[in-house]
């Protein structure tokens, strides 16, 4: 009687470490490896924060996933995901039909309008009209790059591509471009920074849904149900309980879920 108390227990023990590895199930959370403040940075020992970092720590708590940062560049990321290296893309990624016969999305997360930002001493608007004659940069492989070359290449604007926001920011500042298209929300910290202070947003872009999107979501590989399921639970979990407002109000002073 005593051994077979013994195996139950040891049974039980089985059963709840088991228990224990699938309440923390693993997963590599892929970031953009390239700086995107106010959304992911890492400091100079290599720790990972911002607005996005914090939003995936809240949701893989909420859906119980031991989640790992895993930096990649930016233009490898969708391979990355479909090759295994990583579990998840969480890079402020619009969702758009291209991408979608590629991978497979979670719920969007957050929305914001995309913008023309340009030095306060020149007039311009956020058009084909406004831009003309003039020098456009833009972050590559992104729905922006897309974007200007359908809408504003040729006979608007003289297209230029970087490879980080950073950079773009920086030939902004410095006057080697003269406008500058990305998501309003990103550049309002580039705004509010010492740099950016010789500039200002000049308007949303006219609306392309093809090519902009639906808003930010989490990229999957094509047939991860599961966790995409998890992943949209949680999401909807933490918007209800308060914990994305509490993330956000650190970050922007505005509801960036948009919907």
């Amino acid at each position: 009687m005593r051994a077979f108390s013994k195996t139950i227990a040891f049974m039980m023990s089985l059963w709840l470490l088991g228990t224990a590895a699938a309440l923390a199930e693993t997963v590599k959370v892929g970031v953009a490896a390239e700086p995107y403040p106010p959304f992911a940075a890492s400091d100079a020992s290599g720790k990972w924060g911002g607005w996005e970092i914090e939003f995936m720590e809240a949701l893989c708590a909420e859906a119980k996933l031991d989640c790992a940062v895993t930096p990649v560049a930016w233009d490898g990321i969708i391979p990355a995901l479909t090759t295994g290296k990583i579990d998840i893309i969480a890079a402020s990624m619009s969702i758009t039909e291209d991408r979608k016969k590629l991978i497979d999305f979670s719920d969007p997360y957050y929305r914001s309008p995309v913008r023309i930002v340009g030095p306060k001493n020149r007039q311009m608007e956020a058009n084909a009209a406004g831009l003309k004659g003039l020098v456009l940069g833009v972050q590559a492989a992104t729905t922006h790059e897309d974007y200007v070359h359908k809408h504003f290449a040729g006979s608007v604007a003289e297209i230029k591509i970087y490879q980080t926001q950073d950079e773009a920011q920086q030939d902004l500042v410095s006057g080697r471009i003269d406008a500058l298209q990305a998501e309003a929300i990103g550049l309002d910290a580039f705004l509010e920074s010492e740099p950016g202070s010789c500039c200002e947003f000049k308007g949303d872009v006219p609306d392309d849904p093809e090519l902009l999107g639906q808003g930010a979501g989490l990229g999957l590989r094509k047939g991860d149900d599961a966790l995409r399921e998890k992943l949209n639970a949680a999401i909807k979990a933490i918007r209800a309980n308060g914990k994305y407002k509490e993330i956000t109000d650190k970050y922007f002073s505005f509801d960036i879920y948009g919907q």
